[in-house]
């Protein structure tokens, strides 16, 4: 017997506190290889504003990732093709979720038109991107509270939807 799989599913009010712990998680557990815990605190205070973040989280309307009960992952898509935020929790790394949440995200881009998909991704992050076809397109040292947090901004071109009237390819 296997392991149920996670579902995604839209973002609902109320998801905001769940979705926080995802957050606080993914940096504290498993972004701490990576950055200082200087950096760590700066980038998920665990005194963060639960109104802003609440604010946030409505303004982005992320994918959420649910097993069984419990939030597990969420991720965005802006109408730009840019992705906010992409995190997976600190208690479930490497289990496919965000492989099932980028899914979501290619389909929903397909859906709406979006050719290209850009974020700026964590040094942790980072090699997940480039295993599903991101590119680095430029180095940053993004500032949070006062501390630098090195990241990537990085790019990834879309097949065009193909128009049923285009001329079929020679």
């Amino acid at each position: 017997m296997h392991a149920p799989s996670p579902q995604i599913r839209r973002f609902q009010a109320g998801d905001e506190p769940a979705l926080f712990r995802v957050f606080f998680t993914a940096i504290h557990q498993v972004a701490s290889r990576d950055y200082t815990q200087q950096q760590v605190d700066a980038w998920a205070p665990p005194d963060m504003d639960a109104v802003q973040w609440t604010a946030r989280m409505r303004g982005i309307q992320p994918f959420v990732a649910q097993l069984g009960d419990e939030i597990v992952g969420y991720a965005d898509l802006q109408p730009s093709g840019y992705i906010d935020q992409f995190f997976v929790s600190g208690a479930h790394p490497r289990q496919g979720i965000g492989r099932l949440l980028l899914a979501r995200i290619h389909e929903e881009a397909m859906r709406v038109g979006v050719v290209e998909l850009t974020s700026d991704v964590s040094l942790t992050a980072e090699p997940f991107f480039a295993h599903h076809g991101f590119e680095v397109v430029q180095r940053q040292q993004p500032l949070r509270r006062g501390v630098v947090l090195a990241n990537a901004r990085m790019r990834k071109a879309l097949a065009p939807p193909i128009s049923p009237s285009a001329p079929a390819p020679a």
